[in-house]
């Protein structure tokens, strides 16, 4: 059956979707890459880590609101959102903390246009919150909550890679780094470049567990949808959050 006849977005709660596209390479190890879709009070649409640009997706996009916002949450994920600006040049590009210096290293060009920071701009910030998640050496993320559906958005903080996705040869390194389905965790080298400032992590998932989600987005693999504030402590490798006390 083609491809072309299915739908590509799949609905995960009220205004919000995910789209699956192509695998793309990262150290020759195979990522699924997946796009989140929420649609905001005023009809705009939020793309969350845009997958490979087709005249399908967008249309279906299309169909549910105005591609308003190109959403880069992390320094890696970037890859399509040139080509959606093209597509939509009335789009605003969102660059997160050091995203424009790993595309200029890689030699893509990106134009962003405004940055996100530790709240929520005044664009979305009746319908999203967000924070970004110091602490890490290596790894700057900015993570999302949909109020409306108790979705929370992460990227590359968790993994849950389903071994079917895998080569062979990658699944033992995948087991080893803790991101193998259905007890997918914080890849290992990212827990330890927060080495020293676990305390600004474990305040990150404090906040991540007030906000109260039931469903948790992975760019990489399964989603989490059965208990969510217990998967999300483990995905934090078992990280106590902080005390009720500040």
């Amino acid at each position: 059956m083609s491809m072309e006849s299915k739908t590509m977005l799949q609905a995960l709660g009220p205004d919000i979707w995910i789209a699956d596209g192509p695998p793309i390479e990262f150290y020759k190890i195979p990522f699924q890459t997946r796009m989140t879709v929420i649609r905001l009070e005023n009809g705009d649409l939020f793309l969350h880590s845009p997958i490979r640009y087709s005249q399908q997706l967008a249309a279906e996009l299309e169909a549910l609101g105005r591609i308003r916002h190109l959403v880069s949450p992390n320094w890696i994920h970037y890859a399509y959102i040139a080509e959606w600006a093209d597509a939509y040049p009335d789009a605003t590009a969102w660059a997160s903390p050091k995203v424009r210096e790993r595309a200029r290293s890689q030699g893509v060009e990106v134009q962003f246009d405004r940055d996100l920071e530790d709240s929520a701009p005044r664009d979305w910030a009746a319908d999203l919150e967000q924070m970004i998640v110091h602490g890490s050496r290596a790894h700057t993320e900015v993570v999302f909550f949909h109020k409306r559906s108790k979705v929370l958005v992460l990227t590359d903080l968790i993994e849950n890679m389903p071994a079917r996705t895998l080569p062979l040869w990658v699944r033992p390194l995948a087991w080893a780094a803790g991101i193998l389905a259905p007890n997918g965790k914080m890849p290992i080298d990212i827990w330890f470049s927060f080495a020293g400032n676990r305390d600004k992590l474990r305040k990150a998932l404090t906040r991540m567990l007030a906000w109260n989600p039931e469903t948790v987005v992975l760019a990489h693999g399964d989603i989490l949808r059965e208990n969510a504030p217990q998967r999300l402590r483990e995905g934090f490798r078992n990280l106590p959050p902080c005390g009720h006390g500040h």
